[in-house]
């Protein structure tokens, strides 16, 4: 009887997982392959880029929610006129919930092409293969075998026959950009993507949860408003399974001072979760080094939520060029101080 209503449990937290939860941040201009296959190496004056997020939510609950990512991207086989390139990346991703630690451990490979078209666009697609792992800890639950008449001890035997299960499935995703650079005050991105087009399925004790396709959108905008002011609004829609989630804002860079590698600009930007979150974020960027939180304020009458708080994000990202003076850019008009 414990082991089924575990078991019922497990299933109805994986079809949230899969289906409302997820894996996503309200950074997500931050976390660019996840947001898009397509945008793999898609860096008009860098040659390279890593970076590294880091989510909490609900931190009121004894335990909350909690997402990291670490990703690497780089240009190869630019073409003679370095107007067209192959982009290659990689990222990993581990989000834990609950009690059990329900863990969902993904490692994914991204492959990319860029495309200029004349002097004002650019179009791009990608693809990407992951491997994922679900899993959940059983020792880290207590049962009532485990009652020594003052307190539950988990040292005691549980009475059931697993101590850890996992699952396993390959998935694969898609997307494609346009962007539209008509000058160096104004720069235009629309993409689209699919995720688990294969539609993997993920279970344990052999039930069966299909992960279903999850198509994304985003729009997004960097305009030069004056010298050392970089407005950059987006919006970012997806939907699965009958669960939809749009946000929205804008973020700006406030030139601080300094030249080149040394160049210090202040970020700041709100963003809204329909129906759900208000977003403050904060952050600086070094030369190519950028740095970034941003806490997600639980509106409206979610009670679950508004007992348990918001979200906090990190995000930390560097953009490079391979060797000392790297290479001419100069091909694509992007909004620069």
């Amino acid at each position: 009887m414990k082991r089924l209503l575990i078991l019922t449990i497990l299933v109805l937290v994986l079809d949230v997982a899969a289906q409302a939860q997820g894996m996503h941040f309200s950074q997500y201009y931050n976390s660019p392959m996840l947001l898009n296959p397509a945008n793999t190496a898609l860096m008009s004056e860098s040659d390279y880029r890593v970076g590294a997020n880091y989510r909490s939510q609900w931190a009121k609950l004894p335990v909350p929610y909690k997402t990291i990512s670490a990703f690497a991207d780089f240009q190869a086989f630019r073409n003679r006129n370095m107007t067209n390139w192959l982009g290659l990346g990689l990222a990993f991703y581990n989000d834990q919930a609950g009690d059990g630690k329900l863990t969902l451990t993904r490692t994914e490979a991204f492959i990319a092409y860029h495309v200029q078209m004349g002097e004002t666009s650019m179009i791009s697609a990608g693809i990407s293969g992951a491997y994922g792992n679900r899993s959940v800890d059983y020792s880290a639950f207590t049962f009532d075998q485990q009652w020594n008449g003052f307190s539950f001890d988990q040292n005691l035997a549980n009475g059931e026959d697993y101590t850890h299960i996992q699952t396993s499935y390959y998935d694969v995703s898609a997307g494609i950009n346009y962007a539209y650079f008509p000058n160096e005050a104004f720069y235009l991105k629309v993409g689209v993507g699919l995720a688990h087009l294969n539609q993997p399925q993920e279970s344990f004790y052999g039930m069966v949860n299909t992960l279903k396709m999850r198509p994304t959108a985003n729009i997004d905008a960097l305009l030069r408003m004056r010298t050392g002011v970089l407005l950059n609004p987006s919006v970012y829609y997806t939907t699965q399974s009958g669960a939809n989630e749009i946000v929205y804002g804008v973020n700006g860079s406030f030139f601080l001072g300094g030249k080149d590698k040394n160049a210090t600009d202040l970020i700041l930007g709100i963003y809204h979760r329909w129906d759900e979150a208000a977003i403050g974020l904060f952050g600086l960027q070094w030369g190519g080094l950028k740095f970034t939180t941003s806490y997600d304020f639980t509106m409206g009458d979610r009670d679950l939520q508004n007992r348990s708080g918001g979200a906090i994000e990190f995000a930390i990202i560097y953009q490079g060029m391979y060797g000392q003076g790297g290479r001419r850019r100069g091909t694509i008009n992007c909004p620069r101080f």
